[in-house]
């Protein structure tokens, strides 16, 4: 893979992302690395934050034994450490036709929740591939698209920014088969970051294949996307609306439906926050109305809090 420069996404605006150099992506859990960082590891030992005693065991490098202890008791322990690592967070971007909401055309996206989605996602890797961790990312739509297994290197973070800006939508949605996928191709525990609207007609599947990933332990964080225009439908006397995924054209008067339509939304909005909480994951609903930076702002400051 060529080595590219780290601004050729022009999803990527280095300038703004300044205003966030201070802050960093952090987990709620412990994590596993292959070498030392800022993350807490799962295993016990090494010159991390100190964590407790216990016994000494001969054998074990004196360096670690507590002779303050041993001179004030009599009795030898050695002291625990939590060893410190790097994170593995893997992005996962829906790429199912319905993303394309609120673009101004079939061809140009500007203002869909795709288009958010690929800013949000290519600041994120720029945020966490910065502080030395490792980002990967994969694309789902009626399946696993593509799938690139977390990485830090330079030309690595480029081409997956690059990839995020090249995703094309498909008009079949097969997210729970292509989390399944992705459950199979990923080996390392780490962190995995769902974007998507969920709208599936089989929540519970989707969920089902998430669950498999919290059942290895890994951390998940669900931002689930939301246009304005799905909140509330506009005003007017009578439209055509018509399905993104092939459901075909209603035509209808807004007000007549506008209560129902309202309720639905919510209760569907309300079902994936249940089920990512019920599952253990993080859940946060995210308006594409909101900038995609005061969102990944809030986002950070959330997780170190």
């Amino acid at each position: 893979m060529a080595s590219v420069g780290l601004s050729s996404s022009r999803f990527l605006d280095l300038k703004a992302l300044a205003s966030l150099e201070h802050m960093r992506f952090t987990t709620r859990n412990r994590v596993e690395g292959s070498y030392s960082g800022r993350h807490q590891s799962r295993q016990q030992g090494g010159a991390g934050e100190f964590v407790d005693f216990r016994e000494y065991v001969e054998g074990e490098d004196l360096r670690r034994l507590d002779w303050k202890v041993l001179a004030r008791t009599g009795r030898a322990y050695t002291r625990l450490f939590q060893d410190e690592t790097n994170l593995s967070c893997t992005l996962v971007l829906d790429a199912s036709a319905s993303m394309r909401f609120g673009g101004r055309s079939v061809r140009d996206l500007t203002g869909s929740k795709l288009e958010y989605t690929q800013y949000l996602a290519t600041a994120l890797s720029q945020v966490i591939s910065r502080q030395q961790d490792q980002v990967g990312l994969a694309v789902l739509a009626d399946g696993l698209q593509e799938c690139i297994a977390p990485g830090g290197a330079l030309g690595h973070v480029a081409h997956l920014q690059q990839t995020i800006e090249q995703i094309q939508t498909r008009p079949v949605t097969d997210l729970a088969g292509g989390l399944r996928a992705l459950f199979q191709r990923l080996a390392r525990r780490g962190v995995l970051m769902v974007m998507s609207d969920f709208l599936v007609e089989n929540l519970e599947a989707v969920f089902g294949a998430i669950r498999l990933f919290r059942h290895r332990r890994w951390e998940v964080v669900i931002l689930h996307l939301v246009h304005p225009d799905e909140e509330r439908l506009p005003e007017g006397r009578a439209y055509r609306f018509e399905g993104l995924e092939n459901e075909g054209s209603v035509n209808c008067s807004p007000a007549e439906i506008r209560r129902l339509y309202q309720d639905r939304f919510e209760a569907h909005a309300a079902m994936v926050r249940t089920l990512a909480l019920a599952g253990g994951c993080d859940y946060r609903r995210v308006s594409t109305a909101i900038p995609y930076l005061q969102t990944l702002g809030g986002f950070l400051v959330e997780r170190s809090g």
